[in-house]
Protein backbone atom coordinates (compact mmCIF):
# COMPACT_ATOMS: atom_id res chain seq x y z
CA UNK A 1 0.00 0.00 0.00
CA UNK A 2 1.29 3.47 -0.91
CA UNK A 3 1.73 5.78 2.08
CA UNK A 4 1.37 9.57 2.20
CA UNK A 5 4.89 10.94 2.56
CA UNK A 6 6.78 14.24 2.75
CA UNK A 7 10.50 14.92 2.56
CA UNK A 8 12.08 18.15 3.85
CA UNK A 9 15.69 19.33 3.68
CA UNK A 10 16.93 22.37 5.63
CA UNK A 11 18.94 24.81 3.52
CA UNK A 12 20.46 26.46 6.60
CA UNK A 13 22.94 25.36 9.28
CA UNK A 14 21.24 27.43 12.02
CA UNK A 15 20.47 24.99 14.89
CA UNK A 16 17.59 27.04 16.28
CA UNK A 17 15.95 27.23 12.85
CA UNK A 18 16.41 23.51 12.29
CA UNK A 19 15.05 22.48 15.68
CA UNK A 20 12.19 24.97 15.36
CA UNK A 21 11.40 23.63 11.89
CA UNK A 22 11.38 20.09 13.26
CA UNK A 23 8.99 21.19 16.02
CA UNK A 24 6.77 23.11 13.59
CA UNK A 25 6.51 20.19 11.13
CA UNK A 26 5.77 17.83 14.02
CA UNK A 27 2.93 19.95 15.39
CA UNK A 28 1.51 21.07 12.03
CA UNK A 29 1.69 17.80 10.07
CA UNK A 30 -1.10 15.39 9.25
CA UNK A 31 -0.17 12.55 11.64
CA UNK A 32 -1.07 9.99 8.98
CA UNK A 33 1.76 11.30 6.79
CA UNK A 34 5.22 9.74 7.01
CA UNK A 35 7.77 12.56 7.17
CA UNK A 36 11.53 12.57 6.64
CA UNK A 37 13.46 15.73 7.57
CA UNK A 38 17.21 16.01 6.89
CA UNK A 39 19.34 18.80 8.33
CA UNK A 40 22.78 19.88 9.56
CA UNK A 41 23.92 22.27 12.28
CA UNK A 42 27.19 24.17 12.21
CA UNK A 43 29.37 24.40 15.33
CA UNK A 44 26.64 23.61 17.85
CA UNK A 45 26.20 21.66 21.06
CA UNK A 46 22.68 20.27 21.35
CA UNK A 47 21.53 19.15 24.80
CA UNK A 48 18.49 17.10 25.81
CA UNK A 49 15.25 18.56 27.11
CA UNK A 50 16.16 18.08 30.78
CA UNK A 51 19.92 18.43 30.71
CA UNK A 52 22.12 20.94 32.49
CA UNK A 53 24.43 22.85 30.10
CA UNK A 54 26.88 23.66 32.89
CA UNK A 55 27.45 19.99 33.73
CA UNK A 56 27.32 18.67 30.16
CA UNK A 57 29.33 21.32 28.32
CA UNK A 58 32.45 23.40 28.59
CA UNK A 59 30.41 26.62 28.40
CA UNK A 60 33.47 28.85 28.72
CA UNK A 61 35.25 27.27 25.74
CA UNK A 62 32.03 27.29 23.71
CA UNK A 63 31.63 31.04 24.23
CA UNK A 64 35.29 31.64 23.38
CA UNK A 65 35.07 29.62 20.14
CA UNK A 66 31.65 30.89 19.04
CA UNK A 67 29.90 27.55 19.52
CA UNK A 68 26.11 27.78 19.74
CA UNK A 69 24.07 26.02 22.43
CA UNK A 70 20.69 24.56 21.51
CA UNK A 71 18.23 22.65 23.70
CA UNK A 72 15.96 20.24 21.87
CA UNK A 73 12.43 19.16 22.81
CA UNK A 74 13.31 15.47 23.13
CA UNK A 75 15.31 13.70 25.82
CA UNK A 76 18.67 12.01 25.52
CA UNK A 77 22.23 13.24 25.83
CA UNK A 78 24.46 16.08 24.69
CA UNK A 79 25.98 16.00 21.19
CA UNK A 80 28.32 18.25 19.22
CA UNK A 81 27.24 19.05 15.65
CA UNK A 82 29.39 20.31 12.81
CA UNK A 83 28.94 19.96 9.06
CA UNK A 84 30.47 16.48 9.20
CA UNK A 85 27.37 15.35 11.06
CA UNK A 86 24.03 14.75 9.33
CA UNK A 87 20.76 14.73 11.26
CA UNK A 88 17.62 12.83 10.35
CA UNK A 89 14.08 13.03 11.73
CA UNK A 90 11.32 10.52 11.04
CA UNK A 91 7.76 11.55 11.94
CA UNK A 92 4.47 9.66 11.81
CA UNK A 93 1.33 8.90 13.76
CA UNK A 94 1.97 7.45 17.21
CA UNK A 95 0.22 4.25 16.17
CA UNK A 96 2.29 3.92 13.00
CA UNK A 97 5.61 4.88 14.59
CA UNK A 98 8.15 2.06 14.55
CA UNK A 99 11.78 2.91 15.21
CA UNK A 100 12.75 -0.46 13.72
CA UNK A 101 11.47 0.77 10.34
CA UNK A 102 13.44 4.00 10.66
CA UNK A 103 16.62 2.13 11.60
CA UNK A 104 16.08 -0.23 8.66
CA UNK A 105 15.93 2.72 6.25
CA UNK A 106 19.25 4.08 7.58
CA UNK A 107 20.90 0.63 7.64
CA UNK A 108 19.72 -0.16 4.09
CA UNK A 109 21.07 3.19 2.88
CA UNK A 110 24.47 2.40 4.39
CA UNK A 111 24.58 -1.02 2.73
CA UNK A 112 24.72 0.82 -0.59
CA UNK A 113 28.07 2.22 0.60
CA UNK A 114 29.23 -1.29 1.64
CA UNK A 115 28.82 -0.39 5.31
CA UNK A 116 27.29 -3.14 7.47
CA UNK A 117 25.60 -1.51 10.46
CA UNK A 118 23.20 -2.68 13.14
CA UNK A 119 20.91 -1.19 15.75
CA UNK A 120 22.25 -1.41 19.30
CA UNK A 121 20.14 -0.97 22.42
CA UNK A 122 17.41 1.63 22.37
CA UNK A 123 19.24 4.58 20.86
CA UNK A 124 22.30 3.67 18.79
CA UNK A 125 23.39 2.36 15.41
CA UNK A 126 26.88 0.85 15.37
CA UNK A 127 29.43 -0.98 13.27
CA UNK A 128 30.98 -4.08 14.80
CA UNK A 129 34.77 -4.42 14.89
CA UNK A 130 36.98 -7.16 16.32
CA UNK A 131 37.48 -5.12 19.48
CA UNK A 132 33.80 -4.28 19.86
CA UNK A 133 31.13 -1.94 18.48
CA UNK A 134 31.76 1.66 17.45
CA UNK A 135 28.88 4.11 17.38
CA UNK A 136 28.16 6.54 14.55
CA UNK A 137 24.50 7.28 15.28
CA UNK A 138 22.54 8.14 18.41
CA UNK A 139 18.81 8.80 18.62
CA UNK A 140 16.17 10.44 20.77
CA UNK A 141 12.39 10.20 20.67
CA UNK A 142 9.27 12.22 21.39
CA UNK A 143 5.56 11.41 21.46
CA UNK A 144 2.64 13.81 21.64
CA UNK A 145 -1.07 13.00 21.49
CA UNK A 146 -1.50 11.28 18.13
CA UNK A 147 2.02 11.62 16.73
CA UNK A 148 5.65 10.67 17.34
CA UNK A 149 9.12 11.44 16.07
CA UNK A 150 12.52 9.78 16.08
CA UNK A 151 15.57 11.88 15.35
CA UNK A 152 19.23 11.03 15.31
CA UNK A 153 22.75 11.84 14.21
CA UNK A 154 24.98 10.31 11.55
CA UNK A 155 28.71 10.95 11.95
CA UNK A 156 30.11 11.14 8.43
CA UNK A 157 33.22 13.28 8.79
CA UNK A 158 32.79 15.09 12.10
CA UNK A 159 35.75 16.64 13.92
CA UNK A 160 35.83 14.22 16.85
CA UNK A 161 38.53 16.19 18.68
CA UNK A 162 36.19 19.18 18.92
CA UNK A 163 33.46 16.88 20.16
CA UNK A 164 35.71 16.07 23.11
CA UNK A 165 36.57 19.74 23.70
CA UNK A 166 33.01 20.91 24.20
CA UNK A 167 31.41 17.85 25.81
CA UNK A 168 34.04 17.35 28.49
CA UNK A 169 33.10 19.93 31.13
CA UNK A 170 35.50 21.62 33.48
CA UNK A 171 36.04 19.63 36.67
CA UNK A 172 33.52 21.36 38.89
CA UNK A 173 31.95 19.93 42.01
CA UNK A 174 28.43 19.97 40.67
CA UNK A 175 25.72 17.89 42.29
CA UNK A 176 23.08 17.76 39.59
CA UNK A 177 19.77 16.06 38.90
CA UNK A 178 20.10 16.46 35.12
CA UNK A 179 20.65 13.40 32.91
CA UNK A 180 24.38 12.92 32.22
CA UNK A 181 25.26 11.84 28.70
CA UNK A 182 26.84 8.43 28.37
CA UNK A 183 30.11 8.68 26.47
CA UNK A 184 30.69 5.95 23.90
CA UNK A 185 33.35 4.99 21.37
CA UNK A 186 32.44 6.81 18.20
CA UNK A 187 33.20 6.38 14.52
CA UNK A 188 33.09 8.51 11.39
CA UNK A 189 31.55 6.64 8.44
CA UNK A 190 34.32 8.02 6.20
CA UNK A 191 36.74 5.80 8.11
CA UNK A 192 34.98 2.83 6.49
CA UNK A 193 34.14 4.34 3.10
CA UNK A 194 36.04 7.54 2.17
CA UNK A 195 33.60 8.15 -0.72
CA UNK A 196 30.59 8.81 1.52
CA UNK A 197 29.45 12.45 1.82
CA UNK A 198 26.48 14.31 3.28
CA UNK A 199 25.02 14.82 -0.19
CA UNK A 200 25.44 11.22 -1.33
CA UNK A 201 24.11 9.75 1.92
CA UNK A 202 21.04 12.00 2.14
CA UNK A 203 20.20 11.18 -1.49
CA UNK A 204 20.28 7.47 -0.73
CA UNK A 205 18.35 7.84 2.55
CA UNK A 206 15.57 9.63 0.65
CA UNK A 207 15.53 6.86 -1.96
CA UNK A 208 15.34 4.15 0.72
CA UNK A 209 12.61 6.07 2.58
CA UNK A 210 10.45 6.33 -0.56
CA UNK A 211 11.19 2.71 -1.46
CA UNK A 212 10.20 1.50 2.02
CA UNK A 213 6.83 3.27 1.86
CA UNK A 214 6.33 2.61 -1.88
CA UNK A 215 5.81 6.33 -2.49
CA UNK A 216 7.02 9.29 -4.53
CA UNK A 217 7.22 12.97 -3.60
CA UNK A 218 9.18 16.13 -4.35
CA UNK A 219 11.75 17.30 -1.81
CA UNK A 220 10.78 20.53 -0.02
CA UNK A 221 13.72 22.82 0.82
CA UNK A 222 13.39 25.16 3.82
CA UNK A 223 15.39 28.25 4.82
CA UNK A 224 15.02 31.47 6.85
CA UNK A 225 12.71 32.99 4.21
CA UNK A 226 10.15 30.43 5.29
CA UNK A 227 9.96 32.11 8.72
CA UNK A 228 8.33 35.16 7.12
CA UNK A 229 5.29 33.23 5.89
CA UNK A 230 4.87 30.89 8.87
CA UNK A 231 4.17 32.80 12.12
CA UNK A 232 4.00 29.57 14.13
CA UNK A 233 7.45 28.54 12.91
CA UNK A 234 8.84 31.97 13.75
CA UNK A 235 7.41 31.67 17.28
CA UNK A 236 9.15 28.30 17.74
CA UNK A 237 12.39 29.80 16.40
CA UNK A 238 12.34 32.73 18.85
CA UNK A 239 11.57 30.37 21.74
CA UNK A 240 14.42 27.94 21.00
CA UNK A 241 16.88 30.79 20.41
CA UNK A 242 16.07 32.52 23.71
CA UNK A 243 18.35 32.28 26.76
CA UNK A 244 15.31 31.37 28.86
CA UNK A 245 14.90 28.12 26.90
CA UNK A 246 18.55 27.22 26.39
CA UNK A 247 19.76 27.96 29.92
CA UNK A 248 16.62 28.82 31.88
CA UNK A 249 15.17 25.33 31.47
CA UNK A 250 18.08 23.83 33.42
CA UNK A 251 17.20 21.42 36.26
CA UNK A 252 18.04 22.30 39.84
CA UNK A 253 21.72 21.89 40.74
CA UNK A 254 24.25 23.00 43.35
CA UNK A 255 27.70 24.33 42.49
CA UNK A 256 30.26 24.01 45.29
CA UNK A 257 33.69 25.63 45.22
CA UNK A 258 36.28 26.72 47.76
CA UNK A 259 39.51 28.70 47.97
CA UNK A 260 41.94 30.02 50.54
CA UNK A 261 43.05 33.64 50.25
CA UNK A 262 45.55 35.57 52.38
CA UNK A 263 42.59 37.11 54.23
CA UNK A 264 40.73 33.83 54.89
CA UNK A 265 39.22 30.66 53.51
CA UNK A 266 35.95 30.63 51.56
CA UNK A 267 33.50 27.81 50.85
CA UNK A 268 30.62 28.72 48.52
CA UNK A 269 27.45 26.81 47.64
CA UNK A 270 25.32 28.23 44.80
CA UNK A 271 21.96 26.59 44.24
CA UNK A 272 20.55 27.25 40.77
CA UNK A 273 17.21 26.38 39.17
CA UNK A 274 15.96 27.29 35.68
CA UNK A 275 19.13 29.32 35.11
CA UNK A 276 18.71 31.54 38.18
CA UNK A 277 20.70 31.52 41.43
CA UNK A 278 18.14 30.64 44.09
CA UNK A 279 20.25 30.21 47.21
CA UNK A 280 23.77 31.26 48.25
CA UNK A 281 25.64 29.92 51.26
CA UNK A 282 29.13 31.25 52.01
CA UNK A 283 31.21 29.82 54.84
CA UNK A 284 34.34 31.78 55.76
CA UNK A 285 36.66 32.84 58.57
CA UNK A 286 37.23 36.30 57.04
CA UNK A 287 36.89 39.57 58.96
CA UNK A 288 34.05 41.16 56.95
CA UNK A 289 30.97 39.02 57.72
CA UNK A 290 28.52 41.83 56.93
CA UNK A 291 29.81 42.06 53.37
CA UNK A 292 29.55 38.27 53.03
CA UNK A 293 25.90 38.49 54.10
CA UNK A 294 25.33 41.20 51.51
CA UNK A 295 26.93 39.06 48.78
CA UNK A 296 24.60 36.20 49.68
CA UNK A 297 21.59 38.47 49.25
CA UNK A 298 22.55 40.32 46.06
CA UNK A 299 23.18 37.08 44.16
CA UNK A 300 19.71 35.65 44.73
CA UNK A 301 17.55 35.52 41.57
CA UNK A 302 20.52 36.59 39.42
CA UNK A 303 20.97 34.62 36.15
CA UNK A 304 23.72 32.00 36.39
CA UNK A 305 25.87 33.97 33.93
CA UNK A 306 29.27 35.56 34.66
CA UNK A 307 28.25 38.94 33.21
CA UNK A 308 25.08 39.10 35.35
CA UNK A 309 26.89 37.95 38.49
CA UNK A 310 29.57 40.60 37.93
CA UNK A 311 26.95 43.35 37.64
CA UNK A 312 25.32 42.19 40.89
CA UNK A 313 28.59 42.01 42.83
CA UNK A 314 29.73 45.42 41.56
CA UNK A 315 26.73 46.98 43.30
CA UNK A 316 28.25 46.20 46.69
CA UNK A 317 29.98 49.01 48.58
CA UNK A 318 33.36 47.39 49.29
CA UNK A 319 34.52 50.00 51.79
CA UNK A 320 37.95 49.24 53.20
CA UNK A 321 37.79 45.67 51.87
CA UNK A 322 37.87 46.56 48.17
CA UNK A 323 40.91 44.34 47.43
CA UNK A 324 39.42 41.34 49.22
CA UNK A 325 35.99 41.64 47.58
CA UNK A 326 37.63 42.14 44.19
CA UNK A 327 39.60 38.91 44.65
CA UNK A 328 36.47 37.07 45.74
CA UNK A 329 34.50 38.42 42.77
CA UNK A 330 37.18 37.31 40.30
CA UNK A 331 37.25 33.86 41.89
CA UNK A 332 33.46 33.43 41.68
CA UNK A 333 33.38 34.57 38.04
CA UNK A 334 36.14 32.11 37.12
CA UNK A 335 34.24 29.25 38.74
CA UNK A 336 30.92 29.78 36.96
CA UNK A 337 32.27 30.37 33.45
Amino acid sequence: MTEKVKVFIADTFDPWFNLATEDWIFNDMDPETKVLFLWRNQNTVVIGRFQNPWTECNVEMMEKDGIKLARRQSGGGAVFHDLGNTNFTFMSSKEGHKKENNNAIIINALKRFNIEAEASGRNDIVVQFDDGPRKFSGSAFKEKRDRAFHHGTLLIDADLTRLGNYLNPNKKKLEAKGIKSVRARVLNLKEINPEITHESLTKVIIEEFLKFYKAQTEVIYLDHEFLKIQPALNDYYEKLKAWEWRFGETPKFTHFFEERFTWGGVEIHLESHKGLIKEVKIYTDCLFPDLISEIQEVLKEVPYEPSEVKVALNKIDHGQFEKEISELTSFVLDQIR
